[in-house]
C-alpha cells in the first residue's frame, strides 16, 4: 500500500477514500491515520528527492511527512515491542490491584 507518492511534480498522500490528495491539504487526523497504517500494514512511499517535487510548499510538507513515517517504519518492531511491554506492565499492575481488592479488608 503506497501512502505517499509523487506525481506531476507534486506530493500526494493516500486519503481515507483510497484516492490521493495533495500534501498541502493533509490534516492532523489524516496524519494519525497514516501513522496507524504504518504500524498495521505493509506500506511504501515514493522516495523524497528535492528535484522531483517542484512546488516548494509540497517539498517542505512531503519531506517532513516522509521522514517521520519512514523513521516510524524503520522502528516499527521496536515501537510494537515497547507498546506490548507497557500494556503487559499495566495489565499485571491491574491484575495485582484487583486481586488485592478482592481479598477484602485485612486479608492481603
Amino acid at each position: 500500500m503506497k501512502l505517499l507518492k509523487i506525481q506531476n511534480d507534486l506530493g500526494y498522500w493516500l486519503n481515507s477514500d483510497g484516492g490521493y490528495s495533495p500534501v498541502d491539504k493533509i490534516t492532523k487526523e489524516d496524519l494519525m491515520r497514516l501513522v496507524e497504517l504504518v504500524l498495521d500494514k505493509d506500506v511504501e512511499f515514493d522516495e523524497f528527492n528535492g528535484e522531483n517535487i517542484k512546488n516548494q510548499a509540497h517539498q517542505i510538507i512531503y519531506k517532513s511527512i516522509f521522514q517521520k513515517l519512514h523513521d516510524l517504519l524503520e522502528r516499527k518492531q521496536e515501537f510494537i515491542d515497547e507498546s506490548k511491554r507497557l500494556y503487559l506492565y499495566e495489565y499485571e499492575k491491574y491484575r495485582k490491584e484487583s486481586a488485592d481488592n478482592s481479598a477484602g479488608p485485612g486479608k492481603k
